[in-house]
């Protein structure tokens, strides 16, 4: 499989990018822009109802309070 930094393009000043399969609120803009670094790469982001996908990295999404 090509690594997505292959595929889509450079484009100058790009703090990150983000291919997602879910239009992206602006909350979940600004937390990406805490968890990318500014490095002009393209991220994967796929969002399910449980569970976040990024660069092939599964996140539960879990409510904080039922952490132990």
């Amino acid at each position: 499989m090509r690594d997505i930094n292959d595929i889509l393009p450079k484009i100058p000043s790009m703090h990150w990018g983000a291919l997602t399969n879910m239009p992206p609120t602006n909350e979940k803009v600004s937390q990406m822009n805490r968890m990318f670094p500014h490095d002009g790469r393209w991220h994967t982001v796929f969002e399910e109802e449980k569970q976040v996908f990024v660069d092939g990295v599964r996140i539960w999404k879990k409510n904080p309070k039922s952490w132990t």
